[in-house]
């Protein structure tokens, strides 16, 4: 159980540093599988992951050189599957730091005229879908509409989503206090769950919240019904004033206030992946780190004789151990029992009066991965007599 235990006690700050990065990488792709639905893509990967650690740890060259090649195959196919959702979190990776609500450039004044615009509209039963983009980009997402600039208004936004309006089925995309084009057409959502009785307004409203961070409402053509997509997520509301508590709430979240916002995140955090997470790349960093450093250790050897010649038998053996040098990575040794070292001596040339012979590290038996470093003394002595009748 020390050798198991051994590595913890050799943690490094460095090492800890490593394994929490890489945790929170396995993490992120574990979460981002889920969101993009490829979960058993990602139990695939995890299964020749698997295989692959195991040929590697039991040293297997023709399965580890077999799954090196497919494993780069499989890179290229994936890239090729998920190139949209990788282009993604490269930019959520390049907005880092950036993040701010989806609002933040909308004037209370603004989301005054987008309530009571889409109370009307809610009221009229005129569908309508409302885009206030965030922080990432929305120019390789949108296709189509009309270039407008036009100062956001009770009247403009009614008469953009009239139903006589050559542009009231696609949306309308807000920058500050403008609408800056109308009639854009928005990548739609293959979420079945939450897309379920609702129409292709909200299945566009979806689709871009999937895809960037930002915030579209919609007013539903059929029942009136308001809802927002926001962070993947599709949320329904019960009328206006609740329209007006959630741009509030947006609006009024302290910047300054650190500490709330990060709790926050934390219960928001998928804990059983979480700690799904810790576990593997702690198991693959006790295999792969500390198992492959080089490590050393020197034991007595029992001698054992074979190839004895018939009639004789071994008085004594001088000296009856020796001591041997094992050097190999460190995981050989978590396991390691010392009894299973030791060193054969071929006593065939007994019959002709042989009694000295000579030890090197290929007469010594040692597990697998362990390669010998030294031998002391460097040859042995037997005593034989001859067996009674």
């Amino acid at each position: 159980m020390n050798k198991l235990l051994a590595p913890f006690f050799e943690l490094r700050p460095t090492d800890a540093i490593d394994i929490l990065l890489v945790t929170g990488l396995l993490y992120a792709a574990i979460v981002w599988f889920r969101r993009s639905r490829a979960s058993l893509v990602a139990i695939g990967v995890i299964v020749f992951a698997g295989i692959y650690t195991l040929a590697r740890v039991f040293e297997l060259q023709l399965t580890t050189w077999i799954f090196q090649g497919i494993f780069a195959v499989l890179l290229l196919i994936l890239v090729v599957i998920f190139q949209e959702e990788l282009r993604q979190v490269f930019e959520s990776l390049a907005l880092w730091g950036l993040r701010r609500t989806a609002v933040a450039s909308t004037s209370q004044q603004t989301a005054d005229i987008i309530v009571e615009a889409l109370a009307n509209l809610s009221r009229q039963r005129v569908g309508a879908l409302i885009v206030i983009p965030g922080n990432q980009p929305l120019g390789r997402h949108v296709r189509g509409g009309v270039d407008l600039g036009g100062r956001v208004s009770i009247p403009l936004l009614e008469s953009l989503f009239d139903p006589h309006s050559p542009g009231h089925d696609g949306a309308a995309i807000l920058v500050g206090d403008r609408v800056t084009r109308f009639g854009v057409h928005l990548p739609l959502s293959s979420d079945a769950t939450q897309l379920a009785g609702v129409g292709t307004r909200h299945s566009a409203a979806l689709g871009l919240a999937n895809r960037t961070d930002a915030l579209c409402l919609v007013v539903s053509e059929e029942r009136g019904h308001i809802s927002v997509a926001r962070g993947a997520q599709l949320r329904r509301l019960e009328d206006a004033r609740d329209l007006a508590r959630f741009l509030v709430n947006l609006r009024a979240r302290p910047a300054a206030s650190r500490a709330p916002r990060f709790l926050r995140r934390i219960k928001r955090l998928h804990w059983p992946e979480l700690i799904g997470a810790f576990a593997s790349v702690l198991a693959l960093w006790l295999v792969l780190v500390p198992g492959s450093r080089p490590s050393k250790i020197s034991l007595a050897a029992r001698v054992v004789v074979t190839n004895l010649p018939p009639g004789y038998e071994v008085e004594s053996i001088d000296p009856s151990t020796v001591d041997v040098g094992l050097r190999g990575p460190a995981r050989a040794f978590y396991l390691f029992d010392p009894a299973t070292v030791e060193v054969v001596v071929d006593a065939t040339l007994a019959r002709l009066g042989r009694r000295t012979y000579r030890v090197s590290g290929e007469q010594v038996r040692r597990p697998a991965g362990m390669e010998v470093e030294d031998v002391r003394p460097a040859q042995i002595r037997l005593s034989l007599e001859k067996e009674t009748e």
